[in-house]
Order: structure tokens, then sequence, then C-alpha cells
């Protein structure tokens, strides 16, 4: 039997999907979370053969989610949104499956099998967007600070999150700003939050 946890912050996409992997006579859902914190918790507590994220989930996203569990812990991540960057960024968290919610039950099955077993598997569409997506011109500081940008907050704020003077951060963002050619942090946030950078 593969054990599964399965997060989604949607509660009708999650209770259909634990219904539909329950009538597959090999898999079994363990846990059912509905956030990125609590996906954590279940993965530790549960120690499943394998995980099924969702890519936006409240506190944590899949990707971050991912980043804190041990590498050898197998992931499928499955998203709505595939933006180019989000594939680039999953796969150096170590995710090992990356497929879309339009995929059928039975051809989730099939990979959840075949990611257990210790294979991988990129859904071909997401995989053509990323190879086309634009390369992030950004650096990890910049990126940091335009994730805090997102979750809202002055740049006092981010800095003391941070532990960065407030100038220190401005200057990052003004940096950012540049590099995206945009005219605010939260114009910037948001550009790299669509081309999947954060």
């Amino acid at each position: 039997m593969i054990r599964v946890v399965l997060a989604d912050d949607e509660d009708l996409i999650r209770g259909a999907l634990a219904a539909l992997l329950a009538l597959e006579p090999d898999l079994e859902v363990v846990a059912e979370c509905s956030n990125g914190v609590q996906a954590l918790e279940a993965v530790r507590l549960h120690e499943p053969d394998i995980a099924v994220f969702d890519l936006e989930m409240p506190e944590l996203d899949g990707v971050e989610a991912a980043r804190q569990l041990p590498g050898e812990q197998p992931i499928v991540l499955v998203t709505r949104h595939a933006r180019p960057g989000v594939l680039k960024r999953a796969l150096a968290a170590g995710i090992r499956g990356f497929v879309p919610k339009t995929t059928p039950a039975t051809k989730l099955a099939e990979i959840l099998r075949d990611v257990h077993s210790g294979g991988r598997y990129i859904d071909p569409e997401i995989a053509a967007a990323a190879l086309t997506g634009d390369t992030c011109p950004l650096t990890d500081r910049e990126l940091e600070l335009l994730r805090h940008t997102l979750k809202g907050g002055t740049v006092a704020d981010i800095a003391a999150e941070v532990h960065l003077a407030s100038g220190t951060v401005r200057n990052y963002l003004s940096a950012a700003m540049t590099k995206l050619g945009v005219t605010t942090r939260h114009e910037a946030a948001r550009k790299a939050w669509q081309e999947g950078w954060i």
C-alpha cells in the first residue's frame, strides 16, 4: 500500500481527489491538509510514502513546504497555474512530480506509483513553458524581499523581519525594480510572482 499525504487549500478539490485516490487498490490517503504548515506536520507525523501538495496554499506554498522536508521525501506538486519559473523552483526544492490539476485521477494514480518507485514526472506542457520562459535576472536576496513585499507591510516591516536596515531593503528593492523595468516594489513583486520566480 502506498501511503499518501494530500494538501490543498480548496476543500472540494482536496476531498474529491482523496475520494478518487481511495478507489485505487494500492493507494491510501493517510492525511488531508489545507495549508503548507499542516502539510509539513502531517508528513512528519505520518511519514507517508509520497506527498501531493498544491502549489498555492496559505502559510507555505507547495514549493516552500517541499524545501523544508528532507530530500528523500517524494513530493508531487499539483497546480492550476503553471508559471514558467515555478518548475525551476520546484525542481530545485527536490519535487519529483509536477502535474496540472486537469490531470485525470487515473493518470495521477499512475504518476504517484511511478514517483513512488523512484521515477519523475513533469507534465510536457509545463516543461515546454519552463523552457521558453525568461531567465530570472534577480538575486536570491531581491527575490526574498519581493516575496515579503507580496505579503504586504512597509519597508520597515520587511527590514525588521529579515534583519536588515530599511535603507538596505530599499536599495535591494530599487535594484529589483530597475531590473524588471517597473516603478514600484509592488509591481516588481507581482511581475516576479507572474513569472513564477517567487
